[in-house]
């Protein structure tokens, strides 16, 4: 399981940002984002929300804890909007995600 460090700095190289950039966004220095990165500091309470404020994940996610930790906000708010179509609507949307998926594979297998 990766630690707070590891998960500012993945969530940053997904975005294609420099330190400088995430400090920026956060109101803070880039020095100080190096150091939450290395685990030589361990970010505020309130730094860690603006951190995953600005990366879209929740509080969780980037702490590696709760119920849906390996879930930014936009996955989990689609699985919520599933799960409030009626049963056949659901099912129709899982045959096409489990077709997209299944030639998604085939194509990633043989490429």
């Amino acid at each position: 399981m990766l630690n707070i460090g590891d998960k500012i700095a993945e969530l940053r190289k997904r975005k294609n940002w420099s330190q400088a950039d995430l400090a920026k966004a956060v109101d803070a220095s880039r020095d100080i984002i190096g150091k939450y990165e290395r685990n030589e500091n361990s970010p505020s309470i309130e730094m860690a929300v603006k951190i995953a404020d600005t990366f879209d994940v929740t509080l969780d996610y980037l702490i590696g804890k709760g119920k849906h930790a390996a879930y930014d906000k936009e996955v989990v708010k689609r699985i919520e909007d599933i799960q409030a179509l009626d049963a056949n609507t659901r099912a129709t949307l899982f045959n096409v995600i489990d077709t997209y998926l299944r030639d998604y594979k085939a194509r990633k297998a043989y490429a």
